[in-house]
Order: C-alpha cells, then structure tokens, then sequence
C-alpha cells in the first residue's frame, strides 16, 4: 500500500483530456446546483433549489436526473443533456434515494426526519411509511429487488426492509455513525464514520466482520465502471483509497485535502470527486494520476457525470454501479488480472 500525496489547490494544477461531459454537483451549502461543463471546467449554470441539496439518482428510464432538496421537501426532475429542471414533487425530506434494480420503487432516507419511505417508482405515490429513529442515512438494494437496507447513522445499525411486505425484518448493530452502504457480491460493504473502517455484514446470517480501512471518518465507496476496483472515501482523513474489489485489500491511498465525499466517474474510469470543505470538484485519473480541480459551490455533496459522446449516454449511467450517488447494487464482473498499482507524482504541483 502506497502512500500518496495529491496537493492540488488551484484549477490550473494540471490537465485531463478535453471531456464533452456535463458534470452536476449538489452544493448544499449554497441551495444549488452546479452544472459544469467538462470541456472548459466550468459552470454553464448554476440551478437555484429552495435549501439543502445531498442526493441524486437516475430515473430507471435514464431520461431523468431526480435531485433531493432535502431542506426544502421538493425533489427536481433535471434533464441529464442540458441540465434544465423539467418538473419539481413535493416531498417529504428527500436526503439520499434509490430506485429498486427491477424499476418498481422509489425509496427515500428522511435523515432529519427519521423515517424510510417507500414510493411507486412510475406514479411517486407514496406506498409506505417506516419510522426509523436513529437518522436513516443511505440506501443499498439488494440485486433481485427483494431487499432494502438502511443506514441509521444515529444508533450505529442497519435496517433490513422487505419489500414484498414493506415492513422491517430485522436491525444489526454495525459500529458507530455508519454512513455509506453498497451491496457487493454477496455482502453489504458500510462505511463508519465514527470509525476508520468500513465493515461487511452478511445479510444472511447478520455476521459484522472488518473489510478494510481508510481512514477517520470512513464514509462511502463507490465501485469503478470496470468492476475491478473499489474506490472509497474517508472526510476526516481527507482520502481516497482503492481497494481490490476481489480481495478488498487497500492498493493504493490518495492523501486528498479538502474533504472528499461522493464519486462519480466518467466512461474512461476518471473519478470525479466532490471536495466537502472547500468548495470543489477534483477530477483524477488513477492510471496516470492526474488530476485537477473545479471551483463549484459551498458544501458539494452529490455528484453524476453525464456523457456527451457518440454512443455513449445515460445507458452508462443505468449500467454502472457508483454513476450517482447511490451506487446502483450488481454484481461486478472482473477482469481475470488486477490493474498494476500506478505511481503518481508526489510532489505538489506548481
């Protein structure tokens, strides 16, 4: 495991490739949203929301970016090309979604206002309400649809929902604050931000075992387009580790500052990075290891990267695990060799 020191502060660090991709950061300190254009690392709109902006999504049909405005109890319909609002819901404390795998329902983590509701993913009516104390965090499916688990930050667990019954089937004890949470191969992967680890709980025999650390404040993690990697953060740390997705040993830490949260990542395997306390978007290519910075509101939280090329749209998005801010749970095919850890310049650059 290498130790690696990105010091990059200013948007002129250094240079990727020219993109023709539209990023969109959620600025929940700023009640907007930044929507950047990949080419010029720029904003060509900034989106006004009535007050606290987190999560993301996909629509099922990928015609739909839906956005979370947790403070203000509203979700926007954004179109993934041009960024415009196309519709607002009024809804309860929308603060992280997800859409089922098999497109039936729509399930919403209310952190402030401790409860999960259940939605019909076609109509948003509202199909049940679960009272959760202990702030519901994030959200993971697993892949048949069958299941929901739920992240109560508050009282260190996981909740286990049935869907079929829409009822609460069982809550695990996991470790303090835990936070993000994906379904991978077989195993739900939770991030403790109380903690520098992330653990495994078997939903089958709610056994918590240590997977691997990151860092203070462990927070989320995100599976690469490719499916050979995992990449996940740690805020208080300040960093970004990749982990072997096969053996989920920690290849390679980068020492990023500035806090980073969630990850998205564009169709070449860039991660694209929200920087929580200082108000930017890195942009890191981990087989070369460059990177840069984009300036975007205060407080960036969510992220989605939407392609803009020929063949390539918001199918990505749908297929890949980690494309918004819930990665979508499947399992991840692997290449029969792992990558080779990449070197990447240590000095800060100038």
């Amino acid at each position: 495991m290498r130790h690696l020191f990105l010091a990059f502060l200013f948007l002129g660090a250094a240079f990727l490739p020219a993109r023709a991709d539209t990023i969109f950061v959620l600025n929940s300190g700023d009640a907007s949203i930044s929507v950047i254009d990949a080419v010029a690392r720029e904003e060509i709109r900034r989106i006004p929301v009535l007050r606290e902006v987190h999560h993301l999504v996909v629509t099922p049909d990928g015609r739909e970016v839906v956005v979370g405005d947790s403070g203000g109890n509203e979700l926007l319909f954004l179109d993934p090309v041009g960024g415009e609002v196309l519709r607002r819901l009024r809804i309860s404390n929308p603060y992280h979604l997800e859409f089922s795998p098999d497109g039936r329902h729509f399930v919403v983590a209310s952190l402030r206002r401790n409860q999960v509701d259940i939605y019909d993913a076609a109509t948003l009516e509202l199909q049940q309400r679960l009272r959760h104390p202990g702030m519901p965090s994030h959200i993971a499916f697993s892949p048949d649809s069958r299941w929901a688990y739920v992240t109560l930050q508050g009282r260190g667990q996981v909740a286990a929902i049935e869907m079929a019954s829409m009822t609460t089937a069982w809550i695990q004890d996991v470790g303090p604050e835990p936070a993000g949470i994906i379904w991978h191969r077989g195993r739900l992967l939770v991030g403790l931000m109380g903690r520098d680890d992330f653990v495994a709980l078997d939903p089958e025999t709610r056994a918590v075992t240590t997977a691997f650390r990151v860092g203070r404040g462990a927070h989320n993690v995100f599976p690469s387009p490719d499916g050979r990697f995992l990449y996940a953060t740690s805020r208080v740390e300040s960093r970004i580790a990749e982990i072997d997705a096969e053996t989920l040993e920690v290849r390679r830490i980068f020492e990023v500052p500035g806090g980073p949260d969630c990850i998205a990542f564009d169709p070449d395997g860039r991660i694209y990075a929200t920087l929580r306390w200082i108000g930017r978007v890195l942009i890191l290519d981990p087989a070369t290891g460059d990177h840069a910075q984009i300036r975007v509101g205060r407080s960036p939280h969510g992220i989605f990267v939407m392609p803009r090329r020929p063949g390539v749209g918001a199918d990505f998005a749908l297929r890949m695990p980690g494309a918004a801010s819930g990665p979508r749970p499947m399992e991840l095919a692997l290449a029969e060799q792992p990558a080779p850890t990449t070197r990447v310049n240590a000095a800060p650059p100038r």
